[in-house]
């Protein structure tokens, strides 16, 4: 029987170490027919708390950008699941649109790198997805920040913030001045999608030089957080990885990489609606989807 429909769910996981709780939103092939259902001012098509299809399916971790939300990504999401992967949207804590309090902070990326692991875990440990996902077979498709989070996780090393600071002046960063931060790398995470990289941060020498996994970043020509000094400085390092493919985005900008809005709430919006002059959000994801399934399928987690 083959699964034709599209299973949500929506969990809460908590980070015992921190003491605090996140929500994450998981969409998965079902057998069980769905309905247009309301997540707020978003409808989609799913069949809510069913039980997951038969099969093999591989983990797609999904990271918002700062003061965002996972229903920006939802078309990817759907497509996603659509297709035979298990799609969970994270709710960062402290970072999203209902609480954005630790926007800046060192423990605000921190946070975030602990959530995809911990949302990994939980679910390769959750009876009802553990017996139909690949173990240690994971994806992370990440927008903003949200993409610097995947990159890290996938081994990308960020520079100092005085090197960042010297180099590009302090138009956007990840954390506070003084951050001294270590990281690991997740080696689960067998491939990563970014939209929006912030590309100043992993120009160092070494900054590249652990990725061992395929990466594909989208990042908008006409993004008006991001000089085209990062990019380039990015692209200089990034040559040197054959596994790092970079595309700029014509007429794209930051928030074009976010699920077209609904049209009642589009005005409402406001920047995060907004596309620069002759570009089309709606055409450009329809394409972008199916772009992200052939790199998954083809290129890295072919189900076995």
């Amino acid at each position: 029987m083959t699964a034709t429909f599209i299973g949500s769910k929506q969990l809460t996981i908590k980070d015992e170490l921190k003491a605090i709780s996140f929500s994450v939103l998981v969409q998965y092939p079902t057998y069980v027919p769905s309905k247009p259902t309301a997540f707020g001012p978003y409808i989609m098509d799913v069949s809510v708390n069913s039980d997951i299809a038969d099969g093999n399916f591989s983990l797609i971790i999904i990271s918002h950008g700062t003061g965002g939300s996972p229903m920006l990504y939802r078309t990817i999401s759907l497509f996603l699941a659509k297709n035979g992967y298990v799609a969970a949207m994270i709710e960062h804590y402290g970072n999203n649109r209902l609480n954005n309090e630790l926007e800046g902070k060192n423990e605000n990326f921190v946070n975030r790198l602990r959530h995809i692991t911990l949302t990994i875990d939980y679910l390769f440990s959750a009876k009802e997805f553990a017996k139909c996902l690949q173990n240690d077979n994971v994806a992370v498709i990440g927008h903003s920040i949200g993409a610097n989070t995947a990159l890290v996780l996938a081994g990308g090393e960020p520079i100092s913030y005085s090197d960042y600071r010297r180099q590009f002046g302090q138009t956007i960063h990840m954390g506070e001045e003084t951050y001294e931060m270590s990281f690991n790398i997740d080696n689960r995470i067998k491939a990563v999608v970014l939209f929006a990289l912030t590309p100043g941060w992993f120009t160092g020498d070494n900054s590249l030089k652990n990725i061992n996994i395929p990466v594909l970043i989208y990042n908008a020509e006409k993004d008006d957080y991001i000089p085209d000094k990062q990019v380039k400085s990015f692209l200089e390092i990034a040559k040197t990885n054959p596994l790092i493919d970079f595309k700029i985005v014509k007429d794209a900008g930051h928030f074009s990489f976010l699920s077209p809005f609904p049209v009642i709430i589009k005005d409402k919006v406001g920047l995060a609606a907004r596309d620069p002059e002759g570009f089309n959000r709606e055409n450009f994801h329809n394409l972008l989807q199916t772009e992200i399934y052939n790199f998954l399928n083809n290129r890295v987690i072919a189900r076995r």
